[in-house]
């Protein structure tokens, strides 16, 4: 991983979702776009669209891996259990900090609510746009019940657990 955590200080705001004449969007910036609780904190405060602006590409400690589908798949699966669309957008090309630099592979998306991609880019730069009805992605996500079926009784691990 980035290892973010040793050098940057993380906000203390929580996750904030902002009226916009788009509809309410939710961001959750970088690193936070791997947890499920980002979407769904954002959710709770009914975001209808979830945004993930990032810089993510080759792994300092081995470029030879690439994670830019794990990194689609991550918010693909975020869009499912939320039932809300969500937009990836990544960096694209090559900065050379250290001696082997780093390369930010793009692959910016456009994910429906079903988590299918509606639009993407593949490494490179561009820009995407999509238009939903948001009247019906509500109707869609309260016919799923997953917010109404919510076990919150049994969340408190969520908060405060630790991986075995």
């Amino acid at each position: 991983g980035y290892q973010e955590k040793y050098y940057f200080r993380p906000g203390d705001t929580g996750f904030k979702v902002w009226d916009t004449r788009f509809g309410r969007i939710g961001v959750g910036i970088c690193w936070d776009q791997w947890y499920p609780e980002t979407a769904r904190a954002m959710m709770l405060q009914g975001a209808e669209i979830l945004m993930y602006p990032t810089a993510i590409g080759t792994e300092p400690h081995d470029d030879s891996l690439d994670t830019a589908a794990p990194w689609r798949r991550a918010m693909q699966g975020h869009a499912v259990s939320n039932v809300v669309p969500v937009v990836g957008a990544n960096r694209i090309g090559h900065e050379q900090v250290t001696e082997a630099g780093q390369t930010f592979y793009g692959h910016s998306f456009i994910a429906d609510h079903r988590g299918d991609l509606v639009e993407s880019l593949e490494r490179e730069e561009g820009v995407l746009v999509h238009t939903f009805d948001l009247d019906f992605l509500d109707r869609h996500r309260a016919a799923w019940g997953f917010f109404r079926d919510r076990r919150t009784d049994l969340y408190a691990a969520l908060a405060n657990g630790r991986p075995a």
